[in-house]
Parts: C-alpha cells; structure tokens; sequence
C-alpha cells in the first residue's frame, strides 16, 4: 500500500525522456502506453497495409478553433450534429409544421368561389405526371428515413426498443440507397421538363408582394406556374436538390478523382444534412397546398385535369393563353373515361 502524501514521480520528468523511443520506454515503464496514445492523438501516421487514405492514422489530429478548446476534428464535428444540425433542424420542421397546422384550423384549405364549369383542361401530360410522381415517391422515402436516422432514437426508440428500432433503420438505410439514384434521375427530368414554364414573367414579383392573394378574397393573377411555385422550383428543386444529389454522390464516393478523407467526408455530410432539412422544410408547404390547402390541387396532379372555373381563380394568365390558342389545351391522347376538352 502506497503511504499517504508520497508522490509517485513523472517519468516525463526523467533525463532522456523525449528522446526514448516506445521499445526503450516500455523497458523502463512496463504497460505503459500513454506515449503512444499522445502520438495517435497528435495525429502521427503509422503504417498501414490498407490502401485507402488516411489508414495510417488512427485518430484525426487535434484542432483549435476560435473561442473554443483544443478538440479531436472528430469530436468537433459530432458537437456540430449533435448540438447544431439535430435540435435546430428538428425544430424548424416543428415549426414549419405546427405553422401550416394552425393555418389550416384557421383558415381551412382554400376553396373555389364560383361553381365548377363542367369543362375540363389538360395541365399534366401523363409523362409530367410520371416524372412528378417518381420523383415526389423517391423524395418521401428518403426524407421518411432520413429523419428516422436523424431523429428516430429520440421519439422511436423509446418506445420500440433497440432490438425493433435496429431492424427498422436497417432497413431505411437499405431503402435510402435505393430511392437515392432513383430521386437523382428522376430530379433532372422533372428540372428539364417544367423548366421554360418557372422562368421569371411579369407579374411574379407583385404575386410576391400580395402574397398570392391568400388572405384576400381572389387570387393574384399567374400563369401555368405562380411566383410561390417557381420559389419552390428553383430554390428547392433546382439549387437544394442538386446540392443534396451532389453530396450524396460524395457520400457514396461516386465522384472520381477526389480524396475522400475523414475531413471531407464530415463537411458533405454536414452540406447534405442542412440541404436537406431546408429541403423537407421547403416542400412541407408545397405538399400542403397540393393536397389539404387548395381544393382541386391534388385531382389535377392525379388526374391530369383541371376545371375551368379552377384555372380561372388561381391560373387566369394560363386560362388566357389555353382560350387564345397560345397553349394547348390537350397534349396527349385522353384516354377513357378521362374528359374532353372543351374551352
């Protein structure tokens, strides 16, 4: 037993000390790994038969970032998904949700004022729909498990135990990869396809400025797509869907020619998670108004139709073009028991 108040002396502090190396130290000081460690932690490269980048190093080295302690760049990130990412991304989508809730027990979807005409227009062609639906499939599978992931041991895990909520993201991991490629194909055809109909036209700023109309009794008047849409179209499809593509391709390491080392890895991952939290943000509120927030919305995605009376309230500058020959009123084939066109 070691008598009270004797102090076992440093070996740091011994002649010769810095200058031993690991086999002369563990001679002096059996068991003792704390020299190696410091090195690993300093991020010294060792050997490694493994090809892959950064095999040689065991840990990241050890960073100081402004007004903060020395930190593992490891940790540093982890801090910056768990303290960052994870509780302010969880609670914009809370926001964003509990927002278009409290519009919707307010407010009420929006309905048609004047009565259904009973004259149908084409605004989808089935190849539109199939691109939008394909790609708006992909989408809710990876949003789906990509929240799970994120968030699901907070909420899910309680409740389903560790045994039940390890199957369930096993299994969204595996769907996640699959409905990756998917989402990226289908989100170029979808940009090229409605493209020339979201560029800026007169009117979109005052669409802006007004709202839309929504708190008022008519709609600002709009063509085939309304400013609010196009906002959807380039900032979410456009700019955070390529980002979200683009990161995921580095996450898979299908970029040649780039070094995926562990640095590289956790700013992607930290570009995709916020990409995507502003994407599902974005798109909360355009399923809304596609679904449960305007009346019509969603038979015209299903069905390809719409009725006159709704292209004049909400997309009256189209209605126009549709009645003066400018746009077609049909595209494709109808096929039985879809309606005619009659404008």
């Amino acid at each position: 037993m070691k008598p009270e108040g004797v102090v076992k002396p440093d070996a740091s502090a011994e002649p010769g000390y810095a200058t031993q190396t690991n086999g002369e130290r563990a001679k002096v000081q059996p068991g003792n790994n704390a020299p190696m460690w410091r090195q690993v932690g300093s991020g010294v490269t060792g050997y490694s038969s493994l090809p892959a980048p950064e095999a040689g190093n065991l840990i990241q080295p050890f960073v100081q970032y402004p007004g903060s302690r020395l930190t593992n760049a490891g940790e540093a990130w982890r801090q910056v998904r768990n303290h960052w990412l994870i509780p302010y991304g969880g609670a914009l989508l809370l926001i964003v949700l509990g927002a278009f809730a409290l519009f919707y027990w307010r407010m009420g979807s929006i309905k048609l004022h004047g009565q259904p005409s009973g004259r149908m227009i084409e605004r989808f062609t089935p190849f539109e729909r199939s691109a939008h639906w394909t790609n708006a499939i992909a989408f809710s599978i990876l949003a789906i498990s990509g929240l799970v992931m994120a968030f699901g041991k907070f909420f899910l895990l309680p409740v389903m135990g560790t045994v039940l909520f390890g199957w369930l993201t096993y299994f969204l991991k595996n769907a996640h990869n699959f409905a990756g490629p998917v989402f990226a194909v289908s989100l170029l055809v979808v940009i090229v396809t409605f493209v020339r109909d979201n560029l800026p036209a007169r009117g979109d700023v005052n669409w802006l400025l007004k709202g839309g109309g929504m708190f008022s009794e008519h709609e600002v008047k709009s063509g085939r797509f309304n400013a609010g849409e196009k906002v959807v179209f380039w900032a979410g499809v456009f700019v955070l869907g390529l980002i979200v593509v683009g990161s995921g391709l580095l996450m898979d390491k299908l970029v040649p020619g780039l070094v995926y080392e562990r640095s590289t890895m956790q700013v992607v991952h930290m570009v995709h998670s916020v990409s995507n939290l502003l994407m599902v943000a974005m798109f909360i509120g355009h399923i809304y108004l596609g679904t449960l927030g305007t009346e019509g919305a969603y038979a015209g995605m299903k069905t390809g139709y719409v009725d006159e009376t709704w292209a004049r309230e909400h997309h009256e500058l189209w209605l126009d073009d549709v009645k003066a020959g400018r746009v077609p009123a049909q595209r494709s084939q109808p096929l039985p028991p879809s309606p005619t066109v009659q404008v």
